[in-house]
């Protein structure tokens, strides 16, 4: 509902204006497309707002023009005062779990707030005016990376 009621509410009024346009952006996460541990609810919650982004996109492309535009975010790892203590020691250091997502990560590092934003901007701004109906993934790699 968390996503669902903000896209009825911010929707409605991006398409009531006489010339309809805006930009939806939603947040998905890493654990809607890849399997991660302990997280099942949130994984498919997420891989809920996945295909609701999409089928908004078209929905509302085809309904109103090319003004209106769906798009998500998938965040890979970042650290947060949620998951700190699962990902990081006391002392700063890698958990094993942390360690696990580090070695999962090409860029061998976790994400920084600004890369999410740079991100998010694009994807309101005229650059992305042809983007409509997918999610990015912001992961350092993780996203495609085997392990292998």
């Amino acid at each position: 509902m968390g996503t669902l009621l903000p896209c009825q509410v911010f929707g409605q009024a991006m398409v009531e204006r006489s010339q309809p346009h805006g930009c939806i952006v939603n947040i998905s996460s890493m654990s809607a497309i890849r399997a991660i541990s302990r997280v099942v609810g949130y994984s498919a919650a997420k891989a809920g707002i996945d295909n609701f982004t999409r089928w908004l996109a078209v929905e509302l492309a085809q309904k109103y023009g090319d003004g209106m535009r769906v798009n998500a975010i998938a965040p890979g790892f970042f650290i947060g005062e949620q998951n700190r203590d699962l990902l990081l020691n006391s002392d700063g250091s890698l958990t094993v779990r942390g360690q696990k997502i580090i070695d999962h990560t090409p860029a061998g590092r976790f994400g920084k707030p600004d890369e999410l934003l740079s991100t998010l901007i694009w994807l309101c701004s005229s650059g992305s005016s042809f983007v409509n109906g997918v999610v990015v993934p912001v992961d350092g790699g993780f996203s495609i990376y085997s392990g292998v």
